[in-house]
């Protein structure tokens, strides 16, 4: 409920709308959603995240913009920990090139590094010899939450945006986050699908908001 405002009513719902209305910027860090997404067996595409982004809007907010942060696919040759003959990763990388031709949405993308092969189960127990099956591909994002950090800085400040909605478990952004309240723009922390939140982040955070999967 908004509060009353003869003005802005005499001028036409629209306006009365417009004048409480809510600038917000959505940033959501790939890595966080892809793993809620994983455990819910939802499809990731480039339709779900923006299905996704327009349920974190609340009534009273406008999007301003979302952002996506990610890594494209690895793509290089790497020698198999065992039997030593070469893997070839060329995943492609076109949906986030799809995701980007979205309406309000910007695709922010860091650096997927290669740090070798681990074991998918440890301890090792019997005593067979491990194959190249035992073992998966180490990945590392990098740059990620640095680009995180530096849009939620310049963000903040803009007059023009109100509040800034995050999707991410990564307790590296909080310096950020401190940033943005103080510059007077609100925080408001997804929460997805009753995950549970670190406590660095709520506790910098001005809301915490629930947000079903689509």
């Amino acid at each position: 409920m908004y509060p009353a405002d003869p003005e802005a009513q005499a001028s036409g719902s629209a306006l009365y709308w417009r004048k409480y209305m809510k600038n917000i910027v959505l940033m959501v860090d790939g890595g966080c959603l892809r793993v809620a997404a994983r455990k819910a067996k939802k499809d990731y595409n480039p339709d779900f995240i923006v299905a996704f982004c327009r349920n974190c809007i609340d009534v009273d907010e406008e999007l301003f913009r979302a952002l996506y942060y990610d890594c494209a696919p690895y793509q290089g040759q790497q020698k198999l920990p065992v039997s030593g003959l070469t893997q070839t990763f060329a995943n492609s990388g076109q949906w986030l090139s799809d995701l980007a031709k979205k309406d309000l949405i910007a695709v922010r993308l860091g650096v997927l590094k290669f740090r070798g092969y681990k074991l998918k189960k440890t301890p090792v127990t019997g005593i067979a010899a491990l194959t190249d099956t035992d073992f998966s591909p180490d990945f590392e994002q990098k740059g990620v939450d640095m680009r995180i950090g530096l849009d939620i800085a310049a963000y903040s400040a803009l007059t023009t945006i109100h509040r800034i909605g995050l999707v991410t478990a990564d307790t590296d952004c909080v310096p950020a986050m401190k940033l943005a309240r103080k510059s007077g723009v609100q925080v408001v922390l997804i929460s997805m699908s009753g995950g549970l939140v670190p406590r660095e982040l709520a506790e910098h955070t001005d809301y915490v908001r629930p947000v079903s999967l689509p």
